[in-house]
């Protein structure tokens, strides 16, 4: 079976991803940063190679190269919508600068797949040309310029895949989902916008599975050098009605204050739906299913 170095394993898409790759068999090893912890995947944890990386570029070199891994998985990000200006520094060191020390990483070993993750927020009116909702997006853009260097000059083969509106059923961040189950048949009520903004849902568990999709095209397509995929499912549905198929499945009222926030500087109200999607790859979860599952784990 193949062999794979992942990032961000330690996040929320990442251990999924890590997940479905030990469940198909594969050889994994991470590079993480131990302030982060490892409870996403406390579990599994002795099942790979763990590399805490420090800051040293030569000791990744080094790992990288001990590693002779097939492909790198690159998920690890820091997403920060409206950033303070004390935040900024973050999200260029997350988000282009650990990515770039990775690609020269790279560089110094065997290994030339190299799988990106993307948003679709980078394109923030609907349309293919390329206009970031915020600096989150624009870093993932920038990122994108920096690996075109590598695939021209160094032979790497890429793919980026443009996620949409992830979720799962053991997701720890406070979503939506969770909040409205919480008050779900009581009296508490949420503030909310008009909810008339598309959502494409793509269940965490079909998002895991095209990572592993995107090795494979690379793999059997090497006339495939730098290329950008969605990751969605096709049904856009706006957030008012999913809303309403939610409370459908939880069998309760929910009481909510549509209109009372005011929607976010730049929303996204309708994603850009014109991203190729993976040849070999179909999401298998629908909505309907998902939110039950979410239900049924409780949030």
């Amino acid at each position: 079976m193949p062999k794979c170095i992942v990032t961000g394993a330690t996040g929320y898409i990442g251990s999924h991803v890590v997940r479905h790759l030990l469940s198909e068999g594969w050889d994994v090893a991470i590079i993480a940063q131990a302030e982060f912890g490892y409870a996403n995947i406390a579990d599994i944890k002795s099942n790979f190679a763990v590399f805490e990386y420090d800051g040293r570029i030569e000791s990744m070199i080094d790992f990288i190269d001990s590693q002779k891994a097939d492909v790198v998985m690159h998920l690890a990000a820091a997403v920060i919508t409206n950033p303070a200006p004390q935040q900024v520094s973050t999200i260029i060191d997350a988000n282009i600068r650990f990515g770039t020390e990775l690609l020269e990483a790279m560089k110094c070993s065997t290994t030339r797949l190299f799988i990106s993750t993307g948003s679709y927020w980078q394109n923030y009116d609907g349309t293919e040309k390329y206009n970031p909702v915020d600096l989150y997006a624009a870093s993932k853009e920038a990122f994108e310029k920096i690996v075109k260097y590598y695939v021209e000059a160094h032979g790497f083969r890429h793919i980026n895949l443009r996620l949409f509106d992830v979720y799962g059923e053991d997701d720890k961040r406070p979503k939506l989902w969770t909040l409205l189950r919480d008050i779900a048949g009581t009296d508490k009520s949420l503030d909310i916008s008009a909810g008339e903004q598309l959502l494409d849902m793509v269940h965490v568990d079909d998002v895991a599975k095209a990572y592993e999709a995107a090795y494979y095209h690379l793999k059997d397509n090497p006339e495939v050098h730098n290329e950008v995929f969605g990751v969605y499912t096709g049904e856009m549905k706006p957030l008012k009605d999913i809303i309403s198929l939610y409370k459908n499945i939880l069998g309760k009222d929910i009481k909510l204050n549509w209109g009372a926030r005011l929607y976010k500087q730049r929303e996204v109200m309708k994603p850009f739906s014109g991203y190729a999607q993976l040849p070999n790859w179909q999401p298998q979860i629908t909505i309907e299913m998902g939110l039950t599952k979410f239900n049924n784990r409780g949030g």
